[in-house]
């Protein structure tokens, strides 16, 4: 029985987020294009999918060729195939049924007219310590079907002999051709010359259970790599999973469907030399020893997975370095659970950045996500523990999420702001599209963010524009950096804000402001005490719990009315348990001292600014 899959590696993204939803093993027998018409938000596109023929999981053992190893020798019943010494060479198309164990051998597939080749590993172990275990050297497409309830190795040396002075096959498991893995049972891959899975093709990877160390890559597709399930335990010297070939367009995609991936790599969890989406899966990778292992702190930032004893096999198809989730074209994401401790960007692309939905928790050496041009957040949960800057791209729209991040540097970042961390500064620094004075802006339309900086906390090289959603901002606590720092407007149109951090940079939003807010530089507050804002009535308007020390708050909300003097009582504990530090109105008591503000749309603050601001003391209130 043998069945197609659709291969995605010519489709635009939009197409293939609304195709990999239906992608299955489909139960036809076809190599012929047909055309279908794929829908999505943006437009309606006609276009060409191509089928890659691929044996189902399936197999007839009356129409196979059954193949048998023991030590160096080998048993063929049937044709197609035949053996010379402890070398398999497949000649035809057809089905083969591998067991044994092969101590020191290899299985090459040759076939004379470019046909689909079925290898069926049914408890088979291969060993060559001079080169591929499995050769696909010539064929359409070869699928190798892992049996059910079967554990299969496949494994090389450290030296490989290569034929007619190549450099190739340099993986355990090598494809020229189009290579397919299925079937539910394990294969366990020990890579010691260079990569464990590879192919110059597209890779498709339907199920299994792969456990996989190598000293280079683990999983290699060159024009593509697809994975639509599958369970994979990797320990890379080099990149987890990877697609190669950025040359051609259309081509070097990366696509997982589901599955569950614990990856370790020296260098990239997840790479894709051009677009990158992710639907879904259980995500735990770990890059260049963690985010313990810090880019920024490095003297030798960006040398990941080169040390010198490994430079005669480490290739240069990429641009080393050791980061979780990383595309130079589009990387995006729609759902998924990641846990991502890495020493590099823990998510990063060279150009854009779109997340529907997934649940994220990021420690990272160097930038939580990274977009050199735009990131887009319309809905997930992130947990950024630990960054040098928390999320930062050219421009940032947030729809949606609930993002908590703590960052040693600025928490949200557009262009580089004005600590110049990503345009100029130490070793190994980002890029962006546009470096250009103003080019920078953050959109805020909805969802919860809450920021813990050192650096400043929203940041842009143009300007911010909030119109709903809540953002909270603790820090900075230095005179060098500001809770909110902006070059061009920072337009408050809608949402609650608050921002509380030091004064020496401290900045209201701008005069262009629809929404009113409270600013004042002269509050005296220590880490862990609470605030609680009134109104000339004495309501509550917002209780908050600042996590650091400040002089400076900052407080916007549709409840503020524009001219009424508001009082900010500091000091106080609250009760209870906050995610965010907004607390219930009952849960604040105490208070030492209080201030008064006037709502207002005027611009304060600004460099070496907080100077008086909209704020005065209430007499007679400074201490209670």
């Amino acid at each position: 029985m043998k069945s197609t899959i659709i291969n995605l590696k010519n489709r635009p993204l939009t197409q293939i987020l609304t195709l990999t939803g239906t992608l299955a093993l489909l139960t036809a027998c076809s190599t012929e294009a047909s055309t279908t018409t794929a829908s999505s938000a943006v437009s309606t596109t006609e276009a060409t999918v191509e089928s890659t023929l691929v044996p189902d999981s399936s197999y007839s053992e009356k129409n196979s060729t059954a193949i048998s190893f023991s030590d160096q020798t080998i048993t063929v019943d049937g044709s197609g195939a035949a053996a010379d010494g402890s070398i398999l060479t497949i000649t035809q198309p057809g089905t083969y049924i591998l067991s044994g164990t092969l101590s020191e051998g290899q299985v090459r597939v040759e076939t004379v007219d470019e046909a689909d080749v079925q290898i069926v590993l049914d408890g088979a172990a291969i060993t060559n310590s001079t080169g591929a275990a499995i050769y696909v050297k010539s064929a359409n497409s070869a699928t190798i079907t892992l049996v059910e309830g079967t554990t299969n190795t496949l494994s090389d040396g450290a030296t490989y002999t290569f034929e007619d002075s190549e450099d190739e096959p340099d993986a355990t498991l090598f494809s020229k051709s189009d290579l397919i893995l299925n079937g539910t049972g394990t294969l366990i891959v020990d890579a010691n010359y260079a990569h464990a899975i590879k192919g110059k093709d597209d890779v498709t990877i339907a199920e299994g259970t792969y456990e996989i160390t190598s000293v280079g890559d683990a999983i290699k597709g060159s024009d593509s790599l697809f994975i639509s399930s599958g369970t994979f335990t990797i320990n890379a010297g080099g990149d987890g999973l990877q697609s190669t070939n950025e040359e051609e367009e259309g081509k070097g995609t990366l696509t997982i469907e589901s599955g569950t991936f614990a990856i370790k790599a020296a260098s990239d969890g997840i790479q894709a030399a051009t677009d990158l989406q992710i639907l879904g899966g259980d995500f735990t990778i770990t890059t260049d020893g963690g985010s313990a292992n810090s880019s920024t702190e490095s003297e030798a930032w960006g040398t990941w997975a080169t040390p010198a004893e490994d430079e005669a096999t480490t290739t240069t198809e990429e641009t080393t370095s050791a980061k979780g989730l990383k595309a130079t074209g589009s990387l995006v994401i729609s759902g998924g659970t990641f846990v991502l401790d890495t020493s590099d960007d823990s998510i990063h692309t060279n150009d854009t950045i779109q997340i529907t939905g997934g649940d994220f928790t990021i420690a990272s050496g160097d930038d939580g996500i990274h977009a050199d041009n735009t990131l887009t957040i319309d809905d997930g949960t992130f947990s950024i523990n630990q960054s040098y800057e928390g999320i930062e791209a050219t421009e940032i729209t947030l729809n949606g999420g609930d993002i908590t991040l703590t960052s040693t540097d600025d928490g949200v970042n557009t262009a580089g702001g004005n600590d110049a961390s990503a345009v100029s500064g130490r070793p190994g620094e980002n890029t962006f599209t546009s470096t250009a004075e103003g080019a920078g802006r953050l959109t805020i339309n909805s969802g919860t963010l809450v920021v813990n900086a050192s650096g400043d906390g929203l940041d842009s090289n143009g300007s911010i524009e909030m119109n709903d959603g809540t953002v909270i901002v603790n820090g900075p606590t230095d005179s060098m950096n500001g809770t909110l720092d902006y070059d061009s407007t920072f337009n408050m149109n809608g949402g609650t804000l608050i921002g509380v951090g030091s004064s020496g940079m401290a900045m209201s939003p701008s005069s262009t402001s629809t929404q009113s807010f409270l600013f004042t530089s002269s509050i005296p507050l220590a880490a862990d005490e609470a605030i609680q804002i009134t109104g000339p009535d004495g309501e509550v308007i917002m209780t908050f719990e600042a996590s650091t020390t400040a002089q400076s708050l900052v407080f916007s909300s549709p409840d503020l009315v524009n001219g009424s003097a508001y009082t900010i009582t500091t000091g106080g504990t609250v009760s209870g348990e906050s995610t965010t530090g907004i607390y219930e109105d009952t849960s604040f008591s105490g208070g030492s001292s209080t201030v008064e503000v006037s709502a207002t749309t005027e611009e304060s603050g600004g460099q070496m600014g907080g100077m008086g601001g909209n704020s005065m003391p209430v007499s007679g209130a400074s201490v209670k």
